[in-house]
């Protein structure tokens, strides 16, 4: 899972609409009663931090929210760049599992935790064994929970509300299958219910994470000088690209599409030894630090063109109301066909016929879902053809409740309480 220019053409060309009109920006957030405060996020990270990135926002918003949040993860290595700073009611503890399958945190973890300053260290050795489970407990992706957690959870004279948050996906079964119970007949948690929850983007799934300030931010933000403040900022008429991208990404034919000068801002990973040598004449690159969770939206809202990988990225690339191009986790099965093309038909849906196929098909190639024979390049002219799509989509998303507003009233109500 994953993780970019404000040019003076495509701020001129797009200026961005007023979307802090929308209610939803500042309407109250659902109340939390006392017996309801208490949140438990669980998170196994794959292979990408991306699971981390997306339990960290969620945590973070609950928590500002008036939840008291503890983040269960298994691999914390990259806390201390994401969010080097505190966060107030938000508390993070490493996850692990000896021999014989109990589940603790230790002092294990204690590098990357003390770095983030986000622990709160007399916890430290806190078993979760003994831990007392929390109000509601988030199963995220389908991480499983430590079976000595379940036996706990089980025993509560009211039984928390247990819910499995999953990927997000564009494709039909995610309406169907958000809100569905798995009651549990056997094994520790047996009488317990899980709930799945779906991250999605329409009326009938869980929203995407949005945080009740965000397009205020985004709207306020000057890209240009933001840019020119760390050192990045564009040339004269040099377009600005953000890459976040897995290593299999197609480098040579993108280059060979992007025409005009640009300048390629590259995230941390293989991009950065992957790109310089094949750039083409008029084309520049920047290899980038390590940035926070706030710093990379920042990076995201100053871009012409946002190369985005996985779903935290993806997400935060859409909020920024910019055009992007999403590579999308790879799967063996040939299952991220499917799952780019719902995403695109959703995405794209009402718009002009001539640049949805030729961006449509940019993004096929881009995730080697075809030929790059016949895929129009990247120009200055297109990129402002498509600046409308992208403000159109984020406005639409705009018009549903964000993933936290719904998630919290989902748990009022399978608790029994009023939202």
């Amino acid at each position: 899972m994953a993780e970019p220019p404000d040019c003076t053409p495509t701020t001129a060309a797009h200026p961005v609409p007023n979307d802090a009109s929308n209610p939803l920006l500042h309407a109250p957030t659902t109340a939390l009663p006392h017996t309801l405060r208490r949140w438990d996020l669980f998170c196994r990270v794959i292979d990408n931090h991306g699971d981390l990135g997306v339990c960290l926002r969620l945590g973070r918003d609950l928590a500002a929210r008036g939840a008291q949040v503890r983040l269960w993860c298994d691999d914390l290595s990259a806390l201390a760049w994401m969010q080097p700073t505190p966060v107030p009611g938000l508390q993070v503890l490493p996850w692990q599992e000896d021999a014989g399958g109990a589940m603790a945190s230790s002092a294990a973890g204690a590098p990357a935790l003390a770095q983030s300053s986000e622990v709160t260290h007399d916890t430290a050795s806190l078993s979760l064994s003994e831990a007392e489970p929390a109000d509601v407990v988030l199963e995220t992706f389908g991480c499983n929970l430590p079976q000595v957690y379940l036996a706990r959870m089980a025993a509560r004279e009211v039984p928390p509300v247990w819910i499995n948050l999953e990927y997000l996906s564009a494709e039909a079964y995610v309406e169907r299958s958000h809100g569905l119970q798995s009651p549990q007949f056997s094994g520790p948690g047996a009488g317990l219910s899980k709930w799945f929850f779906y991250p999605g983007f329409t009326s009938r799934t869980g929203g995407l994470l949005r945080e009740p300030a965000l397009i205020d931010a985004v709207q306020r933000h000057d890209g240009r000088a933001w840019l020119a403040e760390r050192g990045w900022a564009p040339g004269a008429g040099e377009r600005v690209l953000s890459a976040f991208a897995y290593p299999h990404a197609p480098w040579d034919a993108l280059l060979e599409h992007l025409t005009g000068p640009w300048l390629l801002l590259l995230c941390p990973g293989s991009a950065q030894q992957t790109v310089p040598p094949r750039l083409r004449p008029g084309q520049r690159s920047i290899a980038l630090p390590y940035l926070s969770q706030a710093d990379y939206d920042r990076l995201l809202w100053s871009c012409d063109l946002n190369l985005v990988r996985g779903e935290d990225s993806f997400v935060r690339a859409q909020w920024a109301g910019r055009p992007m191009l999403w590579q999308i986790y790879f799967q063996d099965d040939g299952a991220h066909g499917p799952k780019l093309q719902a995403f695109l038909d959703l995405a794209w849906d009402g718009e002009d016929a001539a640049v949805r196929s030729s961006w449509t098909r940019l993004a096929q190639a881009w995730n080697g879902l075809t030929s790059w024979e016949g895929v129009p390049e990247v120009t200055a002219a297109n990129l402002d053809a498509i600046g409308p799509q992208s403000l159109a989509w984020r406005a639409k998303l705009m018009r549903q409740p964000d993933l936290v507003t719904q998630l919290m009233g989902f748990a009022l109500g399978k608790a029994g309480l009023s939202s």
